[in-house]
């Protein structure tokens, strides 16, 4: 799949590229990265590039496990729980299955549960403080 990488030095950086994404992402989106890399700061521009919430409304769902902006984008953190039952415990089928925008952080732990169709962004901190996001789009349906 081709990708593209973008490089952010701020988080009002990291805020302004999840906007501009967020207004052309569509279906299940998985956020890769290490504790801290910047996995929610991009999610709150992925909300307000949907017209969904504003940035400072969002806040990571660690705890509450899936929260919901607007009428089409839900944020789901799968950090806390250990085993696939739990995560199939909260109905993510049918989330995927509502055409909304639904963003997954720490989903790469449960890849078994994950539709093939998605789009994946991995986060990595750089040394300099700087972020590099790479996205790439997974189809099941490839044509040649």
């Amino acid at each position: 799949m081709p990708s593209e990488t973008f490089r952010t030095v701020t988080e009002e950086e990291t805020i302004a590229l999840g906007r501009k994404l967020g207004s052309r992402l569509t279906g299940v989106v998985l956020l890769i990265g290490n504790l801290g890399a910047g996995k929610t700061t991009l999610t709150k521009g992925l909300v307000e590039g949907r017209g969904a919430a504003t940035a400072e409304a969002v806040s990571s769902p660690t705890f509450t496990l899936i929260h919901r902006y607007g009428e089409d984008v839900f944020h789901v953190d799968l950090y806390r729980l250990d085993e696939a039952r739990e995560v199939e415990a909260l109905g993510l089928d049918e989330l995927f299955d509502t055409g909304s925008l639904v963003v997954l952080e720490w989903a790469e732990r449960f890849p078994e549960l994950m539709p093939a169709d998605r789009t994946e962004i991995r986060i990595r901190a750089l040394a300099d403080d700087s972020r590099e996001i790479e996205i790439t789009r997974f189809s099941e349906n490839i044509s040649s």
